[in-house]
């Protein structure tokens, strides 16, 4: 996906209970996945929504209640326009989840690494 192309909103994800837009699995590019990584808070939410559950925007079960919710809130879109994670908006709600199994298929093994790393060397979140 080059920087033209506008995020997709999967056609049976509309409405209330979609998902918000992301780019489609193929198009999720590494170099993007990486930079959007590079952030210690990010890598932090990568840790946490990597154990497969969907996670509401709550900052203190997060694990970033130190941050303002607007903060919290960008973390999200650069990890989502990235692809790394996929938000279903329900309501005035959103909940997150990791897209494992499309960042598995599209870079086999990135993901354990990037989380056997983690765990080696823990970021101090901002």
């Amino acid at each position: 996906m080059n920087d033209a192309e506008p995020l997709k909103r999967p056609e049976n994800e509309m409405g209330d209970g979609g998902l918000l837009e992301q780019p489609d699995a193929a198009d999720i590019e590494l170099v993007k996945v990486l930079h959007a990584l590079g952030d210690p808070t990010r890598l932090h939410l990568f840790r946490v929504y990597a154990d497969g559950e969907r996670y509401s925007c709550s900052s203190e079960r997060l694990g970033v209640g130190h941050l303002h919710k607007s903060t919290v809130s960008h973390h999200m879109r650069i990890m989502r326009e990235a692809g790394i994670t996929a938000t279903r908006a329900v309501g005035r709600n959103r909940y997150v989840r990791l897209r494992r199994a499309d960042l598995d298929a599209r870079f086999p093994g990135l993901v354990e690494a990037l989380l056997r790393a983690y765990e080696g060397n823990a970021p101090q979140v901002p």
